[in-house]
């Protein structure tokens, strides 16, 4: 059940990343959000190349090899997502419009049920994680 949510969530956040796209929202050319948006593409980059080889799933699945605690996720347990979340609301902000800011709040909540998910497949697999969750926040250091 907690992998055909997490598959659903990843739809959701696919979709409203590619409604932001076909809407013109998707980049900006405005500075601040540029500076933002590298900031996003330079913590997925970071969190892929940390994680290896095994972030390439679509479904939320504890992959074998040990609770990967380096990198970005030293800081915040989900970089990717939060990555994907970052790109997306600079680029609202940049383009703010009541529609894009729907997209946004759907490409939010996929990301939340899908750590959701992930997050209770992982305890599972990894018990170590809840002592991991507690030292860090989901998405932004210090406060999610």
């Amino acid at each position: 059940m907690l992998r055909t949510v997490s598959l659903a969530a990843l739809l959701l956040m696919a979709l409203a990343l590619v409604g932001l796209l076909v809407r013109g929202a998707f980049f900006s050319s405005q500075p601040v959000a540029i500076m933002a948006e590298a900031t996003a593409v330079a913590l997925m980059v970071w969190a892929r190349l940390t994680f290896g080889h095994r972030s390439l799933q679509a479904a939320a699945n504890p992959t074998a090899g040990g609770l990967v605690t380096t990198g970005p996720y030293r800081f915040i347990r989900h970089p990717i997502y939060t990555s994907a979340c970052l790109f997306g609301w600079s680029g609202i902000l940049a383009h703010w419009s009541l529609i894009n800011v729907l997209l946004g709040v759907l490409l939010i909540a996929g990301a939340v049920a899908r750590m959701l998910c992930e997050e209770r497949l992982i305890i599972e697999v990894y018990p170590e994680y809840r002592a991991y969750a507690q030292a860090t926040k989901r998405m932004v250091p210090y406060i999610f």
